[in-house]
């Protein structure tokens, strides 16, 4: 597979946005099922999305946005969603992803990015460490996921 080409989402990737949400998903890095509703609405926009592309086709996205609506929080970005297609996966997609988000997130004027991971999503944090972020918190127990209790970890980075 040749190096992703990262770019912002427009509209028309929503059918493909939608097909790789509901083919990746897992209890390992979500606590809800990909949902039937549109991809994008007025809370999920294209340009809050990266994309990423290998072969012509969509391997992969990150999601930017703001943790709140508040002000005196704009400076702060926010992580809020990564999917790779798992024929993709081991391939360095998700990496140039965060590493895509972080240019992203400097050029929209933020200074910080945080992130919000399931504390048995080891690869995801083995990642997220790998490219600057550091635990700043953790919710012990936050979610019940097949069964068993999963903490809410907190990550983030200065830009």
């Amino acid at each position: 597979m040749p190096e992703p080409y990262i770019r912002i989402a427009v509209a028309d990737d929503e059918a493909d946005l939608a097909l790789l949400d509901r083919a990746t998903w897992s209890t390992l890095h979500a606590v809800s099922p990909a949902p039937e509703a549109p991809f994008f609405d007025e809370r999920h926009l294209p340009e809050d999305y990266l994309v990423a592309e290998a072969d012509g086709r969509v391997v992969g996205y990150i999601r930017l946005a703001r943790p709140t609506p508040l002000a005196s929080n704009a400076h702060v970005l926010q992580i809020q969603g990564l999917a790779v297609a798992d024929e993709a996966r081991g391939r360095g997609v998700g990496r140039a992803l965060v590493r895509a988000a972080v240019e992203e997130a400097r050029g929209r004027g933020a200074r910080r990015l945080s992130l919000r991971v399931l504390g048995h999503n080891a690869p995801a944090r083995a990642l997220y460490e790998s490219e600057g972020f550091a635990v700043e918190g953790v919710q012990p127990e936050e979610f019940l996921l097949d069964g068993a209790y999963v903490d809410d970890v907190l990550m983030g980075r200065k830009l």
